[in-house]
């Protein structure tokens, strides 16, 4: 740089990757209130490249303050870390590794490596340290919290277990991503003491609440769920004319604002789903039990009841707080063999009918705009030590869309009635939290269509502007074909991100104006926050001009916690794949090609979905390299091409659970 200029400076969150090398992208605008730093925009190319010996012990995440160095390594701009204003996280899961030592006061050092490879050393645990209260051995899997950054000196906060055991791989995502397993005592004390009262509150609280216990209601959830946390009612009026119900566990009953559940269920944000195991947001006794709508016991619930014709109009709407008593627990796959007449079951005429009204919603939402992303999911049958001992896609079935429109004409409902109430709340309009969804970024939406147009597919737009129906158009362009798995999956990245916000921005993806989330307070702190918020409504009430800022903040919170909900689930059903595909190394499969990059493709295979990569030093006796235009790796002498989307049999050469990798190669 030359003297006397002075170094331009950025402030912002940092990526760094496996082999200590950061990556800084000022372009990025972000929200000043979500993280704390300026969200200016700046115009500049690529990201900044950092070299590890820059990198100033930054690690992923990372809030720092970076300087350009004035130079550029093949074409990238270089930059060094001059502080660090905030650090992402503490606390780590890791893997103990015991070293010889060069003291002569012990026998052997302690490092943890840690499970998150992007934190590229590893913690050291001194000598007479919580490594020695908590008798750690090699092997052990702990969380750590780094006291010391320089010296990266960590103390052990809990040892999970052996490694590569299934219980421990299981704990150590959800602990690597920040969530907790075990509740506070003062919180398992507290839901205990409800319990204790409960029947005696509960009969004083009747009847204040619409008795709906002689109407016929039902849940229908998945065959291992553990909750039940919405029912569904249904009344024939005559005249072509249903009441139906859609009843909530009424959570807010239970869990008051400032209790120890309260604060508890805030921080947690939701539960956390795995392959094996849910992680509750609420201890079981709520979760499990008061607030399941379980069958054959009178419940409380907090419901939205609607009077629909046979065409699927609603002509009118209640909410408020209700008694219910289900007739029947219901799984997917039995309420659905009564539909399509494979088994005759009881509540057929309910289901029928319910069905056949849910049919008329969803095209009546897909007509507006609403985009269809049914994409496949993976389920798992594992045995009694959680080795996964078969993957399968998981089944579409009608029950679930079923289920699907009603908590959605609920969810729509209920913001539109908050939305629009004519009481004069301060600040009217943004008396709630709502679901947003926000428009694709128009630059993601070009480069979208550059993809698929080298796929052989036509995505309407007008310079990155699309709706929700030009997105429609596209997907029913794909269907049937090989590439739809993976043009969806394209398409969805291209999307913003659903989050949840005081300021109602409508829901691009399912084409709403008002929408939130109401139907599922047990597993998800916003739909308790909305149940607040309706009620309130209900009664009148106001929110005071200080809360709203508390409750922004609450929304970014549990949007970011979302996200990393998010992220264990697919680090655990990753896990298992590869895990599963141990027991596979050496078989041929068919796959396909899911991406190409310079170093290798990557083919998911197609009935499981697991994914792996071929090195192009492995794809035969060729120099092969990345057309990155048209999405092809191709060989000099051979010409021969491998094309994002190409169907191809493969075999499995190895599967690392560590890494959790697998590694394929053509045949």
């Amino acid at each position: 740089m030359p003297k006397n200029k002075i170094a331009e400076t950025f402030t912002g969150p940092i990526s760094v990757n496996t082999k200590g090398v950061g990556f800084f992208d000022p372009i990025v605008e972000r929200s000043p209130s979500a993280q704390g730093y300026g969200g200016t925009k700046k115009d500049r190319g690529s990201s900044i490249e950092i070299q590890p010996e820059n990198v100033n012990r930054a690690f992923h995440g990372d809030v720092v303050e970076i300087e350009l160095l004035g130079q550029k390594i093949k074409n990238r701009e270089q930059g060094k870390v001059l502080k660090i204003v905030k650090r992402a996280r503490d606390e780590f899961v890791g893997t103990v590794e015991m070293h010889p030592s060069t003291n002569s006061r012990q026998a052997m050092q302690t490092y943890v490596v840690p499970d998150d490879k992007r934190l590229y050393v590893d913690i050291f645990l001194p000598f007479g340290s919580s490594a020695s209260k908590w008798k750690i051995s090699e092997n052990d899997k702990v969380l750590v919290k780094i006291v010391d950054w320089e010296s990266l000196r960590g103390e052990v906060l809990k040892v999970i277990g052996k490694k590569g055991e299934n219980n421990t791989e299981m704990e150590s995502i959800v602990l690597e991503k920040g969530f907790r397993i075990e509740f506070p005592a003062e919180v398992e004390r507290e839901a205990e003491k409800i319990l204790e009262n409960y029947h005696i509150s509960a009969i004083a609280d009747i009847k204040n609440r619409r008795d709906m216990r002689n109407v016929t209601t039902f849940t229908i959830d998945p065959f291992d769920a553990k909750d039940f946390d919405d029912a569904v009612s249904f009344v024939d009026l005559g005249s072509n004319t249903y009441e139906i119900g859609v009843h909530i566990a009424d959570v807010s009953h239970f869990v008051t604002p400032g209790s120890a559940l309260d604060r508890e269920a805030e921080k947690r944000g939701l539960s956390v789903y795995l392959v094996d195991r849910t992680i509750p947001m609420l201890p079981e006794i709520l979760s499990n039990d008061l607030c399941s709508l379980n069958p054959d016991e009178d419940k409380f619930t907090f419901s939205a009841i609607f009077k629909i014709t046979a065409e699927g109009k609603v002509l009118d709407k209640w909410f408020g707080r209700t008694v219910i008593h289900s007739d029947k627990r219901f799984t997917y796959e039995e309420a659905n063999d009564i539909i399509i007449g494979k088994s005759d079951g009881p509540h057929k005429t309910e289901l029928l009918k319910l069905n056949n009204l849910a049919k008329k919603l969803q095209k009546s939402n897909s007509q507006a705009g609403a985009v269809n992303f049914e994409k496949d999911e993976v389920k798992f049958e594992l045995d009694a030590n959680g080795k996964p001992l078969r993957v399968y896609k998981k089944a579409r079935l009608d029950t679930h869309k079923l289920v699907e429109e009603y908590m959605l004409l609920a969810n729509r409902a209920v913001a539109k009635f908050i939305f629009m109430s004519q009481n004069q709340n301060l600040l009217k309009g943004k008396q709630s939290v709502y679901r947003i969804h926000a428009k694709p970024d128009a630059d993601r939406i070009t480069e979208l269509a550059i993809f698929l147009k080298a796929l052989g597919f036509d995505l309407k737009n007008k310079d990155g502007q699309v709706t929700s129906k030009d997105i429609n158009a596209l997907l029913e362009q794909v269907e049937g074909t090989p590439n739809e798995e993976l043009i969806k999956t394209a398409t969805i990245r291209s999307m913003a991100k659903a989050a949840y916000s005081t300021k109602n921005i409508g829901h691009f993806g399912l084409a709403f104006q008002y929408y939130t989330h109401f139907t599922s307070p047990i597993r998800r702190y916003p739909d308790l926050l909305v149940h607040r918020f309706l009620e309130r409504e209900l009664k009148g009430g106001k929110i005071e001009r200080d809360e709203y800022q508390k409750f922004e903040n609450i929304c970014l919170a549990s949007s970011e916690l979302e996200k990393k909900a998010a992220d264990a689930e697919r680090a655990s059903i990753k896990y298992k794949q590869v895990e599963y595909m141990q027991e596979h190394v050496g078989e041929e499969f068919d796959g396909t090609i899911t991406g190409v990059v310079e170093w290798g493709i990557y083919i998911e295979e197609k009935e499981t979905k697991c994914e792996g990569m071929t090195k192009l030093r492995d794809l035969g006796d060729d120099f092969f390299t990345l057309d990155e235009k048209n999405y092809t790796v191709k060989g000099e002498k051979s010409g021969k091409k491998f094309t994002l989307g190409d169907s191809v049999k493969f075999k499995v050469v190895s599967a690392d659970l560590d890494k959790r990798v697998l590694d394929y190669i053509l045949v």
